[in-house]
C-alpha cells in the first residue's frame, strides 16, 4: 500500500566498519587494522559525511527528521568519540533529529571511558550497547573477544554515570559453553541491571575462522537442543527478574526501554544506511512527483571502495531491488511475527489450516489468536522460522 511521506518514521543507520581484532564467528564486514590498506579512519568520516548529502538530495519533498539512529558495526567506538559527534552533527544537519531521538553507539566494554560516555551523551547520544557476549573466560577466548570481563561493570557504570541508557548483548552456543557457564553469563548480566538485554544463538557462518575450525574438526558445534535450554534459561531468568521480551531475542525492562531504531526494521519503517555495506530501505509513498514503488538497496562493501565513490561524486550503492506488494506482504510476516506484538491474523488469507496446526502444536498462542493475532508462544520463538514458513510462504 502506498502511503503519504511522513506516514512511517525514518531512521538512521551508521556502520563503521572498523575493530580492533576480527572475531572468529564474525562474518559482518568488519575489518581489523591491516585489512583496511589505503583507506582511514578520517576518510570514512569524510566519506560518511558525503554520502549524507547524497541521501538528502535523493530524498525531495521528505522533510522527516530521524526519529532513531544507530551506530553498528563493527565497533563505532574505535572511532574518537569526536568522529562520532561530527557524524552526529551530519545526520542533524542533513535530515535533522526529533525531539524524542533515540541515538545509539555499540561499543566493546574495553573501547570507551568514562570521558568519552560523557563526550557522546552531551551530543546527544541517549543509549549504548555493550557487546558483553559471554562473562565467563573460556568462551570469551573462543570467540576471540578480547575484553576484560571485569570492565563490563566498569562501562555500564560509566554509561549510567553519563546518563546513557544500556543495552548488553549476549551470545549463547559457543561450541564448548555448558548450560551453567551460560547461567554465569545471564547471572552476571542481571546483577548489573542493564535497561535492555540482547541474546543470540551463535551461529557458525561458513567463511568465518570458526567454520574453518568447524570443518577441521578442531570445534563442535552446540547441541541444537542445548541451545534451546539455553534460551529458555534467558528466558525464565529475565521474566523472573522483571524483563518482558519484546522480540525473539530481545528483552527490556519497561516498554520506554526498547530498541526503538531495531523495532522500526521489524516494523518495517524507513532507514537509511550510511557507510560500506550499509543496507538502505525506503517504503511506498507519494511525494509531490506522484507514487514511488518500496525500494531495497546496499553500498558497496569495502571502505575503500566506498570512500573512492564518494570522493569521485557518485553513489556508493552496489545494488538495489524494488519491492511489491506480494514482497511487502512476505516481509511483514517474517519480521514482525517475531515481535511480541504479533500480526494480525488477516495478514495472512488463506492460511487457516496452518495457523489451527501451529495452535495444535504449541508454536501460536490459541487465546491470542481467538482475538485475531498470531503470537508466538515460547515454544513457538524456539520454532519461530518454522512458523514463518507455514504463514508466509
Amino acid at each position: 500500500m502506498t502511503t503519504a511521506v511522513g506516514a512511517r518514521d525514518f531512521g538512521v543507520y551508521v556502520h563503521v566498519p572498523f575493530c580492533s581484532v576480527r572475531c572468529g564467528y564474525c562474518d559482518f564486514n568488519t575489518y581489523a587494522p591491516g585489512e583496511v590498506e589505503g583507506a582511514t579512519r578520517e576518510g570514512y568520516v569524510e566519506a560518511a559525511l558525503k554520502e549524507m548529502a547524497l541521501a538528502r538530495a535523493a530524498m525531495p519533498g521528505d522533510a522527516r527528521p530521524a526519529r532513531t539512529v544507530f551506530f553498528g558495526g563493527g565497533t563505532p567506538t574505535m572511532l574518537d568519540s569526536s568522529a562520532l559527534i561530527a557524524l552526529l552533527d551530519g545526520i542533524r544537519g542533513t535530515w535533522g533529529l526529533s525531539a524524542d531521538a533515540e541515538v545509539t553507539t555499540e561499543a566493546n566494554p574495553d573501547s570507551v571511558t568514562r570521558e568519552s560516555l560523557h563526550a557522546l551523551a552531551r551530543a546527544g547520544f541517549t543509549r549504548v550497547s555493550l557487546g558483553m557476549q559471554s562473562a565467563v573466560p573460556h568462551v570469551l577466548r573462543t570467540l576471540d573477544r578480547t575484553h576484560n570481563p571485569a570492565n563490563v561493570e566498569r562501562a555500564v557504570a560509566a554509561a549510567r554515570d553519563a546518563g546513557l541508557k544500556v543495552s548488553l548483548d549476549l551470545i549463547y552456543g559457543t561450541p564448548g559453553e555448558s548450560l551453567d557457564d551460560w547461567r554465569t553469563s545471564l547471572e552476571a548480566v542481571l546483577a548489573l541491571e542493564p535497561d535492555h538485554v540482547s541474546a543470540y544463538a551463535l551461529v557458525i557462518e561458513p567463511g568465518t575462522r570458526m567454520g574453518a575450525q568447524l570443518r577441521r574438526g578442531e570445534v563442535q558445534p552446540t547441541d541444537p537442543d542445548v541451545q534451546a535450554d539455553m534460551y529458555e534459561l534467558a528466558d525464565t531468568l529475565l521474566s523472573e527478574a522483571g524483563y518482558s521480551w519484546y522480540e525473539v531475542s530481545n528483552w527490556a525492562r519497561e516498554r520506554g526501554d526498547r530498541c526503538r531504531h531495531n523495532l522500526a526494521y521489524w516494523r518495517s519503517q524507513d532507514w537509511w544506511g550510511i557507510g560500506p555495506g550499509a543496507h538502505s530501505y525506503l517504503g511506498p509513498r507519494v511525494l509531490p512527483s506522484g507514487p514511488v514503488e518500496a525500494r531495497r538497496w546496499w553500498n558497496v562493501k569495502h571502505p575503500r571502495a566506498y570512500a573512492a565513490r564518494l570522493a569521485a561524486g557518485e553513489s556508493p550503492e552496489a545494488e538495489g531491488e524494488p519491492l511489491d506488494a506480494e514482497d511487502l506482504r512476505l516481509e511483514q510476516v517474517m519480521l514482525r511475527l517475531r515481535l511480541a506484538e504479533g500480526i494480525p491474523a488477516d495478514a495472512v488469507p488463506g492460511r487457516a489450516d496452518a495457523i489451527a496446526r501451529l495452535i495444535a502444536d504449541g508454536v501460536i498462542d490459541g487465546t491470542a489468536a481467538l482475538r485475531g493475532t498470531l503470537r508466538l508462544t515460547r515454544r513457538g520463538r524456539l520454532l519461530a522460522d518454522l512458523a514463518v514458513r507455514a504463514l508466509a510462504f
